[in-house]
């Protein structure tokens, strides 16, 4: 089956449960159908996109369509999430989104250097949140083309 005729999954980074809760009434309110799996730390992380841990019996190959990640996680950092996606073969081209409340040009510019798609600062204002989960959704879900990952 291509990648674009089952269902796409997006692949969520966040380790506050507000912000989680927040991501997720957006989609809701966006009427983005899309399966959200949703990762509390970087290792969880890992382990889902590599199908190791309490994810071993799940496909590898079977990637998500996205991954929206926090750069401030506990156990590994965002950045070293990153990294490891694009050191992967099967992952390397996987849409990586850094959405964060950071500020530092530092972390803007190593999450460019290590590969990352598009870094979003997370809108404070809801309606802003809910619009650019909008456009995220249109952009990487409908429109973005990815190869098959095996």
């Amino acid at each position: 089956m291509a990648m674009n005729e089952k269902q796409k999954t997006i692949l969520l980074v966040e380790d506050n449960p507000d912000d989680e809760e927040l991501a997720r009434v957006a989609f809701a309110e966006c009427r983005l159908g899309n399966k959200l799996v949703v990762a509390r730390d970087g290792q969880e992380a890992l382990d889902y996109l590599f199908a190791a841990g309490q994810y071993s019996g799940r496909n590898a190959c079977d990637l998500p369509q996205l991954v929206l990640l926090d750069l401030k996680l506990p156990k590994v950092e965002g950045l070293e999430v990153l990294r490891r996606i694009r050191a992967n073969e099967k992952t390397k081209y996987l849409p990586v989104v850094i959405l964060t409340s950071s500020k530092e040009e530092s972390d803007l510019v190593s999450s460019y250097k290590l590969g990352v798609n598009s870094y979003i600062q997370k809108p404070v204002d809801f309606p802003q949140f809910i619009d650019s989960v909008r456009q995220l959704g249109l952009y990487w879900l409908v429109l973005n083309e990815l190869p098959e990952p095996c």
